[in-house]
């Protein structure tokens, strides 16, 4: 699944290493959006994530008809596969050189025609990379950054999409942050779908913007409910 500083860039949801230390339902270190923070943290285990796609972009792109899309933050390309799979032509992007590695050779694995509609680059959004615009689909799956960061490269990765193609924002709600699950204690890493929204000019069709329960196991096996915050969007003109 795939960091601004929470988050592989590519749909990453944060979780630290099991062995990792902790202080109390956070982290012992500040997350980091960087290269080196995340090739470390891939490094620490052979398998991060789990494997799947995230629920959320299921829910959405299982009905739309496959096109372009964008994957941020793609981590070990669950999510990428996943559309590939479903006829679309996906480019994966993550910060960790790790994580794009492993979902290389993750596509190496699948059926040749899925293979070849899958393509991963190690990209740093803070660079204002180049990328591909007139997209049917940016997905951005757990990418926690702070202001004025997140603003910025939100907008930025919004202005990829194309006439009729579809915005797809998903990230742990602040609510999380007084949960038991393991969060980073970070609060300006946090936003909701609402203050996504407020980024969106009258080009564009929200067509969901909430946030959306969910169970989550703490650290010592208990289910707690935690929410995903969701934006979803559509642009019209």
């Amino acid at each position: 699944m795939a960091h601004a500083l929470v988050g592989s860039m590519m749909g990453a949801q944060v979780a630290p290493h099991p062995s990792a230390p902790q202080t109390g339902k956070g982290y012992a270190v500040r997350v980091e959006y960087t290269q080196e923070f995340w090739d470390d943290r891939y490094r620490q285990r052979p398998r991060i994530w789990s494997g799947r796609p995230n629920r959320q972009l299921v829910a959405v792109a299982e009905d739309l008809p496959p096109g372009k899309a964008l994957d941020v933050g793609c981590g070990e390309g669950a999510d990428a596969a996943w559309l590939a799979s479903r006829g679309w032509a996906v480019l994966g992007i993550d910060v960790s050189e790790v994580a794009v590695s492993r979902a290389r050779a993750h596509a190496e694995g699948l059926d040749t025609p899925v293979a070849e509609r899958l393509e991963f680059r190690q990209v740093d959004l803070l660079a204002s990379p180049e990328l591909p615009d007139g997209l049917d689909l940016v997905s951005i799956q757990f990418l926690h950054l702070p202001e004025p960061e997140r603003s910025r490269i939100f907008g930025a990765l919004a202005y990829l999409v194309g006439v009729g193609g579809t915005l797809l924002i998903v990230a742990h709600d602040p609510s999380d942050l007084s949960t038991e699950v393991r969060r980073p204690p970070q609060p300006d890493l946090f936003y909701t779908p609402q203050e996504i929204a407020a980024l969106l000019d009258d080009t564009w069709d929200v067509r969901a913007c909430e946030s959306r329960p969910r169970t989550e196991r703490t650290g010592d096996g208990r289910e707690v409910t935690v929410h995903d915050a969701v934006l979803q969007a559509v642009r019209i003109r």
